[in-house]
């Protein structure tokens, strides 16, 4: 017995209607053709499905048992529909994100928070990259966004720029530093600095000034929280070194000073590393507009 889908929505829509007179008009087909379709059906079933005489059209058993499959198949198939046609016209998908720097989670929650009011049907997930390679995982198709500060010339990955930051220096406003315009290198050789849980070649920090200078900080503290950072900071435990956008309520609170690093001030580039097939995708390309202004206001919030 050859069971096809049409047969199947024949089963729901005549046992929906009662009668072939309004199912054909559910199925945009002629009565003759509906019958003629049912007809070659029981045929091939060596069985009546329906009984003809009741009004309104009734199933017999049989037919009763090829509606339960059709409830069952159906509304699967209709779904599976749906989802290839909304990524036919790139209006849901997948978006699964590994973050290469710590603090990203500060300005990336308020970009999905906007994202998801447009994009409902696409499914948005959340890996941290620092456990394991991110890039790699973006090419074996395991992720769909590397967020990172790196951009490498990898084939089949472009590296879309979101915006610039500044790492600043941030500590309580009675450290003797805090009389300083400026913070240089060697002003970390007595200090404890505390920073995220993270390899040193992923720390501005380091990357950028201590490691080209040869210092090193008196001790490293390592602590996963922005918010406790920012307490132990103010509680003159140790110094910071934080992206602009993570201490912009700091520069309003009379417990912290926040400085520029060096003379000149330092800066960054944050990027998203994506594949080329999916930069044409309509709402990779919402994403990346949203990545680009959301944290630009939140850096903005912070300027005095």
């Amino acid at each position: 017995m050859h069971i096809e889908f049409r047969h199947l929505r024949t089963i729901r829509a005549i046992h929906a209607a009662g009668g072939l007179a309004r199912a054909a008009d559910v199925l945009n087909i002629t009565q003759s053709a509906l019958s003629h379709q049912i007809k070659g059906l029981e045929d091939q079933a060596g069985i009546e499905l329906f009984v003809r005489r009741s009004k309104p059209m009734t199933l017999t058993a049989a037919g009763l048992r090829l509606l339960r499959v059709a409830e069952k198949v159906l509304p699967e198939i209709e779904a599976l529909e749906a989802e290839f046609s909304g990524l036919r016209d790139g209006s849901s998908g997948r978006l699964h994100i590994a973050i290469e720097c710590h603090a990203c989670f500060e300005w990336l929650f308020p970009v999905l928070e906007a994202f998801r009011h447009g994009w409902g049907e696409v499914d948005v997930d959340i890996r941290p990259g620092l456990a394991f390679d991110a890039l790699p995982a973006l090419q074996k198709e395991e992720v769909d966004l590397v967020v990172s500060s790196d951009p490498e010339s990898l084939r089949g990955i472009t590296f879309k720029p979101l915006f610039d930051y500044e790492p600043v220096f941030l500590a309580a406003a009675s450290h003797p530093l805090a009389n300083k315009p400026f913070i240089e290198a060697e002003d970390f050789r007595g200090e404890t600095l505390i920073t995220y849980p993270v390899d040193r070649a992923r720390l501005d920090v380091f990357t950028e000034l201590l490691t080209p200078a040869k210092v090193e900080p008196a001790s490293v503290r390592q602590v996963e929280l922005t918010a406790v950072i920012l307490m132990l900071v103010a509680s003159n435990r140790g110094v910071a070194v934080l992206p602009d956008w993570v201490v912009r309520e700091a520069r309003y609170n009379s417990d912290y000073v926040v400085r520029p690093l060096t003379e000149t001030g330092l800066t960054k580039r944050l990027y998203a590393a994506i594949r080329d097939e999916d930069a044409a995708k309509p709402y990779m390309a919402h994403l990346m507009k949203l990545a680009r202004e959301i944290p630009v206001r939140l850096q903005r919030r912070g300027v005095t």
